[in-house]
């Protein structure tokens, strides 16, 4: 029996790289010689309807409806020869493929340009005077929005670039709603997604098709996947999983979304999907399988009686992205904060270090929920061996790893294992600002490949982040985003503001340490958003307890996660918003940090109380040279040439260290010499042989070289260390 199983991500994750859930599905099914096929509908979508043909079509589309348009889209829809002229080299310019066009989109005479070209950012401020590249990616960017508009306003009202139909699936308690949507006629986007669809279901002939919801943006696309192939392909078994199901679906009672699916999958895919294969195959019951909802007899049941464990991260395989056309994805700037640039411009392979979050205690997450508290790392040598198979296979060396929060001590041993390797991988990934992040772990991860971190500094209060139990303090988090900014890799800090009994002197404050924290520069980077509260949170699940009052909204059978709240000890939250984020956008352009943080708002607010030295002072309290026993050192550069020389009937070492930038060095007894270059040689990664602080001193004390602590106090212990000798 062919069981061939096609793995469909629908409309509309990322323009620039694959989701990788089902990558990470594929690669598990290799391991049990599954065959399987996986296909980005998303992007295959956007190639299609962003092309001369497909924006004909939409041209035509008006024209056929003599659709009544807004003065911004007829001026796009009078300029549609200018658009259908430049429209396939600005996608090839996107992939880059045509980079030579960057020189006519700069100088503003190539593209036609619409409305998002007056919201446009300072490009000399964002881009410098030599980023042309850059410049003209965003410049195609605003272009695609001005066409992206048009076709939202004219021809499909759920049209969005990384989401369709997200509104339909937002805070969705019943399924009326998208059960009406389901029903109507189709629109200018599904019809494009059903015909690419149906190619590839011809293709592949699947037996089984497994849909991946990462986001509400993906429900919609996902349900006309399922109703198109219950009535073109009625014996192909549908599976919806993700991370929609996850944490929106798992009080689920509404038999009406099975006249579209078959199963649907909660947490891990592997067991679920594996037990389910082997179920369509008749070697198991119904009894017999995990996590997955189904209608039996007319009403949904959900069916975990399996004994069996969930497959342990050792064994799930290397994600695997063949089937997509890497080529094809589209490079792009949306905006100029510069985390955000990470998201959308370049192709990164996603991979995670460990299942789960090994704090697991923020009470604004999902907590409860499988995916954050089943904590379970991989070995950092069985993750540079995924990280070798997925550069092989791909030809990128860009990766972002995608875990709630990066265990430091995994982060240093993979860290360790990219350099042993001598690998070249450019990654960044999300944090904890937590007290293990030191100047020379940080430094260590700059040298395997780190380039940014981002983290929640949340609601910069060390009040509410006790509440939150964050587990840090506004004082460490200066002092690690400095760690990692002085070894040269950039720091997001994601921020908060309405947690349950904020009040508008805390939201004040809050705005102040951010500013402060821009003006010494320890990050770069930043957003703000409003705190939501979710059902499978601990502020969700005992709003009392934080001080809040649970408004809504009633469960209707469907969707259960987002929480309407109220907060009566609270500011009103809201009108916070315009202001935190105006301050935010300058800050990060290096505006405004000499303002009072109130003038940001356009209403009367209280002065901050925070110290305008308090960041600086926090910073000035750190102490670096704080070696614990167990820390390993490292030296990640050139063995120095040494050379004996004897002064006075004495023998003396002369050391000289060739660096990539310069050379230095220095003269020292020849004992003292020789040990420095033994113990150099063994703290190199490639050595194979690192060993810990507290053998450093041992080793130093069994030479009688003297007095290790004189040692840690000389200008040679200085030199080494500044020139890359780490303790970590």
């Amino acid at each position: 029996m062919n069981q061939k199983i096609l793995l469909v991500t629908p409309p509309f994750t990322q323009l620039n790289t694959p989701y990788p859930a089902t990558a990470y599905l594929k690669g598990f099914l290799n391991t049990h010689q599954i065959d399987a096929y996986q296909v980005d509908l998303g992007i295959e979508v956007i190639l299609d309807l962003f092309s001369s043909l497909g924006l004909q079509d939409v041209f035509t589309q008006i024209e056929i409806d003599q659709t009544e348009l807004s003065d911004n889209s007829f001026r796009v829809f009078s300029l549609r020869n200018e658009y259908l002229k430049t429209i396939d080299p600005v996608i090839s310019f996107l992939q880059n493929k045509n980079p030579t066009l960057a020189h006519s989109i700069c100088d503003r005479t190539y593209l036609p340009e619409g409305s998002r070209f007056e919201e446009m950012d300072d490009l000399d401020l964002a881009f410098g005077s030599m980023g042309i590249q850059d410049k003209a990616r965003h410049l195609a960017t605003l272009y695609l929005e001005d066409l992206g508009d048009l076709i939202k306003e004219a021809v499909d009202p759920h049209f969005g670039f990384s989401r369709y139909a997200e509104r339909l699936s937002q805070s969705l308690s019943s399924f009326d709603e998208m059960e009406e949507a389901l029903q109507a006629e189709e629109t200018f986007v599904t019809r494009i997604l059903i015909q690419l669809l149906d190619e590839k279901i011809k293709a592949e002939n699947p037996m089984v098709v497994g849909l991946s919801v990462p986001f509400p943006g993906n429900l919609f696309a996902a349900l006309k996947c399922g109703q198109f192939i219950k009535k073109q392909y009625p014996n192909i078994s549908i599976i919806l999983g993700g991370g929609y199901a996850n944490t929106e679906l798992r009080s689920l009672n509404d038999e009406r979304i099975f006249d579209y699916l078959d199963f649907i999958s909660l947490d891990d895919g592997e067991a679920p999907l594996l037990f389910l294969l082997e179920f369509f195959k008749g070697e198991k019951t119904k009894s017999e399988l995990k996590r997955v909802f189904a209608k039996t007899n007319g009403v949904v049941c959900y069916h975990n009686t399996s004994t069996e464990l969930d497959i342990p991260q050792r064994e799930t395989g290397t994600p695997d992205y063949s089937d997509f056309h890497l080529d094809k994805y589209l490079s792009v700037i949306e905006i100029v904060n510069p985390m955000h640039r990470l998201w959308s411009d370049g192709r990164w392979n996603k991979l995670t270090l460990a299942h789960g979050c090994y704090w697991g205690k923020c009470t604004f997450c999902d907590v409860t929920l499988d995916y954050i508290k089943r904590y379970e790392p991989v070995t950092a040598e069985l993750l540079c061996d995924r990280i070798e198979t997925i550069i092989n296979q791909t030809g990128e060396n860009g990766f972002h790893f995608v875990d709630e929060a990066a265990p430091p001590a995994l982060m240093r041993d993979l860290a360790i294992e990219i350099l042993r390797r001598d690998l070249t991988v450019v990654w960044w990934t999300n944090i904890r600002f937590e007290k293990s992040f030191s100047p020379d772990l940080c430094k260590l991860l700059k040298a395997s490949g780190c380039i940014a971190v981002s983290g929640g500094l949340e609601v910069a209060s060390d009040r509410l982040l006790n509440k939150m139990k964050k587990g840090v303090t506004v004082a460490q988090v200066a002092r690690v985003a400095d760690a990692f900014t002085e070894a040269g890799i950039m720091v997001h800090a994601y921020l908060m503001y309405g947690f349950p009994t904020q009040t508008e002197q805390e939201t004040i404050d809050s705005l102040e340490m951010v500013r402060q924290m821009f003006e010494q520069g320890v990050i770069q980077s930043g957003f703000w958003h409003q705190f939501a509260m979710t059902a499978h949170s601990p502020v969700g699940l005992a709003p009392k307890e934080f001080e809040v009052e649970m408004v809504g909204p009633t469960f209707g059978g469907f969707a259960d996660n987002d929480l309407v709240h109220d907060d009566p000890l609270g500011a009103e939250h809201i009108l916070f918003s315009e202001g935190l984020k105006r301050s935010l956008f300058n800050y990060m352009n290096g505006v405004g940090l000499d303002f009072p943080v109130n003038d940001w708002f356009d209403f009367e607010t209280s002065f901050t109380t925070v110290e305008d030295d308090f960041i600086e002072n926090s910073l000035r309290g750190f102490s670096k040279n704080k070696f614990r026993p167990n820390d390993l050192v490292i030296w990640n550069n050139n063995t120095p040439t040494i050379s004996i020389f004897e002064d006075d009937g004495e023998e003396f070492g002369e050391l000289v260290f060739f660096n990539k930038k310069n050379e230095w060095g220095f003269e020292t007894e020849k004992s003292l010499a020789e040990w420095i270059v033994t113990i150099l040689l063994q703290a190199n990664p490639k050595s194979g042989t690192i060993f810990k602080f507290n053998e450093l001193k041992a080793s130093f004390e069994k030479n009688e070289l003297g007095d290790f602590d004189e040692l840690l106090a000389s200008p040679i212990w200085e030199a080494l260390r500044e020139n890359g000798l780490l303790i970590v």
